[in-house]
């Protein structure tokens, strides 16, 4: 009994429970698509035939733009390099970008939110006029300014990973500052940090312990956002010339880019795997992220309760009520 709780408890389990109808189609076929992709990045040395910078086998050389055939399913590049490993080895290029640049957003973002909101004052002025004044640069040209800078342009695995993720977080370091401190502001009003503060407690541990543990709830549906503009930012890099050489790392914008010619003589498999691997795989993060947002907003909640017997909504209302509680305390 306390298992399946505990198992009914947890995030994605508990959005597939309550979601029902178009929300929760749209949420399984985010959970799919996104799934594959992780997948594909993890696996790949297993799933991929060939390395990314592969040019021959035992037979020779692959050769340049061949057809799919039993030996490369979905042919090979303008370069000769076999497209299906360059899409699967792609994945696993697109996650580290959304891994370093997810995590240096969060972590920069939130603890300038926590001190915004919580200090209030001058601080909170300069910060939110920053904020708002990086907010209002464009992601891409951030981001071809930062890969000139850090990597002259063309670049290794790591420069041209690190040149997508600090564009995206500085762009959107100000979405979770103003998230958090709004929560923050609301948080330190309630009477639990007037307590604290009553028995003595420090405002570091009232910040870490008490209030940020309580503004952070919409953090999840802010993350899987910015994951899919992370991997449209890494693709519109590669496609436009600034992201990671070929040799270094698989790329599924920098593939986009050099098939452009190939399409118009009717080759049409080195275009359409790593294009779709890039619709694919923000569609998945996006469907996922709308998913949770739409499965936030109270009103959507109180339809689908509206829709049972209320011997029903009673009892669905009542174990959520006392987790909120429980969280908060």
């Amino acid at each position: 009994m306390a298992k399946n709780s505990f198992f009914a408890r947890l995030p994605v389990i508990r959005q597939l429970r309550q979601s029902v109808g178009l929300q929760r189609g749209m949420l399984v076929a985010g959970l799919v698509l996104t799934g594959i992709f992780l997948i594909c990045a993890i696996f790949a040395p297993l799933l991929a035939p060939y390395e990314y910078n592969q040019l021959k086998g035992e037979d020779g050389n692959f050769g340049a733009q061949q057809a799919p055939s039993a030996a490369h399913l979905l042919g090979t590049t303008v370069g000769g390099y076999d497209v299906l490993s360059r899409v699967i080895w792609g994945a696993q290029t697109a996650l580290m970008v959304i891994i370093v640049a997810v995590a240096l957003s969060v972590v920069i973002g939130v603890l300038l939110g926590l001190v915004s909101g919580y200090l209030g004052g001058w601080v909170d002025r300069i910060l939110v006029v920053v904020a708002d004044a990086i907010y209002a640069f464009p992601t891409l040209l951030l981001a071809i300014v930062a890969a000139i800078a850090i990597s002259g342009g063309q670049s290794g695995l790591w420069p041209g990973v690190m040149a997508a993720a600090v564009s995206i977080t500085v762009v959107f370091v100000p979405q979770y500052l103003r998230v958090v401190r709004a929560e923050v502001v609301r948080v330190k009003a309630e009477a639990f940090v007037e307590s604290a503060r009553v028995i003595g407690a420090s405002n570091g541990r009232i910040m870490f312990r008490h209030v940020l543990r309580n503004s952070t709830r919409t953090l999840p549906l802010i993350v899987t956002l910015n994951a899919s503009e992370a991997i449209a930012t890494l693709a519109a890099l590669g496609f436009l010339g600034f992201g990671i050489e070929p040799t270094a790392a698989a790329e599924w914008g920098y593939d986009l880019n050099k098939s452009i010619s190939d399409v118009a003589a009717g080759i049409w498999w080195t275009a359409v795997p790593p294009g779709l691997a890039i619709v694919l795989a923000v569609l998945g993060i996006t469907l996922i992220g709308e998913s949770l947002n739409d499965l936030a907003d109270p009103r959507l909640r109180a339809r689908r309760r509206a829709s049972k017997t209320p011997a029903d909504a009673v009892a669905a209302t009542q174990p959520i009520a006392r987790e909120d509680l429980g969280e908060v305390q």
